[in-house]
């Protein structure tokens, strides 16, 4: 005698509906978490690019009468050009340091150029930023006649001279300077009080909040142009 068990095979369409519902609903609530992830992995792997290029940037200054990279006074060379100075340091004497990973964050992914527009591609990929995500705090380079500082910077300083070396910037990511985020992107203005992976001269980096003011453009329009007033964590000057 045979058995009718009436068995179904398979699962009927209500049935896919309910697990692809649900299925979109762990995707929404996982993927806010994966990115958060991924964007602390990627600031830790630029403070880490910061602090070796920090050790570097030392080492340069021992071997140079206590002295930081000298002054250049041809943007954006004043704020890349350092990466030249460190080959041997580096450990890329046959070849530019730019170019390797070390001056390259992970979250460098687009610039904007200075009338705001989006450009889709890595800074460290370009030969005018000498292949760096990075940028030297090297803004005191000398204009006018006779030639002086007009901005804050260290670049020429010595070591020693510096006051707040756990204030002072030393190496940075490059969106800092203007200041905008690879980080924390936000829309228009691009410029804006953004948030950047920043090294200093005492060597700790830290995820730090930038000032913009852009109330007198446009000699005030980027953020390497002047200190910010009290309550941030961070000084362009030595003094």
């Amino acid at each position: 005698m045979g058995l009718n068990l009436n068995l179904r095979n398979g699962f009927s369409l209500l049935e896919l509906l309910v697990v692809m519902a649900i299925l979109a609903v762990i995707a929404a609530l996982l993927l806010p978490a994966l990115g958060r992830a991924k964007a602390r992995a990627q600031q830790a792997a630029c403070g880490n690019n910061l602090r070796q290029i920090n050790v570097s940037v030392h080492l340069y200054a021992d071997n140079s009468s206590d002295a930081f990279p000298p002054a250049i006074n041809h943007p954006p060379a004043s704020f890349t050009a350092y990466t030249q100075l460190l080959k041997g340091y580096v450990g890329q004497t046959g070849t530019s340091p730019g170019r390797a990973a070390l001056f390259a964050c992970p979250a460098d992914t687009f610039y904007y150029e200075s009338d705001q527009n989006y450009v889709a591609q890595s800074l460290h990929a370009q030969p005018l930023f000498y292949y760096s995500s990075y940028g030297f705090n090297g803004g005191n380079f000398p204009t006018g006649d006779p030639p002086a500082p007009r901005w804050p910077g260290i670049a020429g300083r010595k070591l020693t001279s510096i006051r707040h070396p756990a204030k002072t910037v030393l190496i940075l990511e490059f969106p800092a300077l203007v200041p905008y985020s690879w980080h924390e992107p936000v829309g228009t203005p691009r410029w804006n009080n953004a948030r950047d992976m920043v090294g200093f001269v005492d060597g700790h980096a830290s995820f730090t909040k930038m000032h913009w003011d852009a109330s007198t453009p446009p000699y005030r329009i980027e953020a390497w142009m002047y200190d910010p007033p009290a309550g941030y964590d961070y000084q362009w000057s030595g003094d």
